[in-house]
Order: C-alpha cells, then sequence, then structure tokens
C-alpha cells in the first residue's frame, strides 16, 4: 500500500506511532509497566512487550540520550523521516506531552542514527485483527 500512496502522492497518517506508550521511554524489561496506562492496556501486552520490541526500545533510547531528547520525540522524528509520511496521529495524556511531539519536526536524524533504530527491528506479525478488543477493567 506504501508505495500505491508514494507513486499516487497520497500522504500517510500511521496510528499508534509511539506503539500505545512503548516507544515514550518510560518501560523497560524490568519494569514493563510504570505507568497506569500500560499497567491497564492489555491490547498493548498483545501487540508488543516481546524481546524483539525491547532490543528495538534499547536503540531508540541510546539516539536519543546522545542527542539529549526523549525517546518519543526521537520515534516520532524517525517516522518524520520516512517518505510519504506526512503526520503522526499521536495522543497524549498530559500538555507537556503534546509540546515534546511538536518538537519533534526539528529534529532530523543522520542516516547512521537512522540505520542504529532500524537495525534491530523484526517486522511484526499482523495482531490485534483476529482479537476481540479488550474490556476496560
Amino acid at each position: 500500500m506504501i508505495p500505491l500512496c508514494l507513486d499516487q502522492g497520497v500522504g500517510l497518517i500511521p496510528w499508534s506511532p509511539l506503539a500505545r506508550g512503548f516507544l515514550s521511554g518510560s518501560r523497560t524489561r524490568e519494569a514493563p509497566r510504570p505507568t497506569e496506562r500500560a499497567r491497564t492496556d492489555d491490547f498493548a501486552d498483545r501487540l508488543y512487550y516481546r524481546n524483539e520490541d525491547f532490543l528495538v526500545l534499547d536503540a531508540l533510547v541510546e539516539v536519543s540520550a546522545a542527542r539529549g531528547v526523549r525517546p518519543a520525540q526521537t520515534a516520532l522524528a524517525w517516522l518524520l523521516s520516512s517518505p510519504g509520511v506526512v503526520a503522526p496521529i499521536v495522543g497524549a495524556s498530559r500538555p507537556e506531552q503534546v509540546t515534546e511531539a511538536a518538537a519533534a519536526v526539528e529534529i532530523t536524524l543522520t542516516p547512521e542514527e537512522i540505520r542504529q533504530l532500524e537495525l534491530p527491528y523484526v517486522p511484526h506479525p499482523i495482531l490485534g485483527h483476529d482479537q476481540p478488543a479488550p474490556r476496560r477493567r
């Protein structure tokens, strides 16, 4: 679908660019659910939290620390560097998260940083579409 959109000049608006908060940098292998959302988002448990997901998170945290920016900003900057992406759909639970997300447009990642972020990525199988939506507690 992406090649067709690029060919036809159709902009891409990715859904859940921070992987339901997983790419915010607040989760670790030792403390994978430090926030209320992480503790109550059963759907995210089915999508993320694999070892290969934490390898991506490790690379993200490393690149972010070297730049002195938040992991969410680096994740959004990576996404915005992708051909055809015109805007991500970003959810926020606090005003400062909107400010941080907006600052990502000022970050231009180097080709080396992009390679570092992409190297550990392993494509996921299609997830979530064959499962009922989780019930909220």
